[in-house]
């Protein structure tokens, strides 16, 4: 639950903006619609297994920017902008919902897709929010289009601050500059940097990497499966008895203190703000549960990855340098 103080965050989410951006960052200008990639179904029995592991190599960690997010304060607002019937953005379905992301539906009209369409539809509704919820703090954009240096410019003379989210080599320098803070997708924490030689299909490098692991199994996180277009079951959550509900606070606590440590100069993070992070990004965590009666014996059963700092005023928290967080 938030406090009335907190930040309200609004995350606006150019679904094809970033797909498209991220595939053609790993493997070359116009090779998006080169490879047909807007109506390839890597499950299909006749789908080319070359094509299929580079676009695996290129999914795009929606869990990494969410959780990047919610550190600014609690998401009220959290829409993706896509042709959800399209096979290569219905297979992320699954971890959108998961996350509680409003999908919202852009019929395609042209043979260019729905890209103008995503434009327009996410620019009018940030301006309506802007005016309905007066207590939003925060605008959130993930695309690199410099049709949003307008959005951007807007937001700010109502007095919101704005973050933009980028695919670096896809993003506009001036929509960059039109935000109050911008990011590149491969400087978020829990993001393996990929170049495009190591994402070669049958590249030397990271033929493993590159073809047969999402970003999130990289990381080696526990995390709902990127994938789950498929004919059987389309969003069937996984068996509770499947996962280790420690092991999923673990992961949690690890993501939310590389986020704090990242955003901030301070080596040491206050406790307090760390649980706050854990509870926007996931909203159901509570450590009692877990057999803890407080979040300082949670953190103290964690010794091997953080280390607690107790002298001063407040009770502060580390990853500690030498910990393998590869959990």
């Amino acid at each position: 639950m938030h406090e009335p103080s907190d930040p309200r965050v609004g995350l606006y989410i150019d679904f094809d903006n970033i797909v498209i951006s991220r595939y053609q960052q790993l493997h070359g200008r116009n090779a998006f619609q080169r490879d047909g990639i807007r109506n390839f179904d890597k499950f299909s029995r006749d789908a080319d297994p070359e094509i299929a592991a580079k676009l695996t190599a290129a999914t795009v960690d929606f869990n990494a920017i969410i959780d990047f997010a919610a550190s600014f304060g609690t998401l009220v607002v959290n829409r993706a902008y896509a042709d959800w019937s399209v096979p290569v953005n219905a297979s992320y379905q699954r971890q959108l919902m998961s996350r509680a992301v409003d999908l919202t539906q852009l019929f395609t009209t042209t043979t260019r897709g729905t890209k103008n369409g995503a434009d327009i539809r996410l620019a009018v509704d940030v301006v309506e929010d802007l005016f309905r919820l007066p207590d939003l703090t925060h605008v959130i954009i993930v695309a690199g289009d410099s049709d949003y240096i307008a959005l951007a410019q807007k937001s700010k003379r109502l007095g919101r601050f704005v973050v933009g989210i980028g695919v670096a080599g896809s993003t506009s320098t001036s929509l960059a500059a039109a935000c109050d803070e911008f990011e590149d997708y491969d400087s978020l924490p829990g993001i393996v940097k990929t170049d495009s030689a190591d994402a070669a299909p049958g590249s030397a490098k990271a033929p493993a990497a590159a073809m047969d692991q999402t970003p999130s199994k990289a990381r080696q996180l526990t995390v709902v499966p990127m994938f789950s277009h498929t004919d059987d079951v389309l969003f069937e959550e996984p068996d509770a008895e499947d996962i280790d509900p420690r092991t999923l606070a673990t992961e949690l606590l690890v993501r939310a203190l590389k986020i704090g440590h990242a955003k901030g100069d301070d080596e040491w993070l206050n406790t307090g703000t760390v649980k706050n992070q854990m509870r926007r990004m996931d909203p159901s965590f509570n450590e009692k549960p877990l057999g803890f009666r407080s979040f300082t014996d949670f953190l103290s059963s964690r010794s091997d990855l953080v280390e607690m700092n107790d002298d001063g005023p407040q009770r502060l928290i580390r990853l500690r340098p030498e910990a393998d967080t590869s959990v």
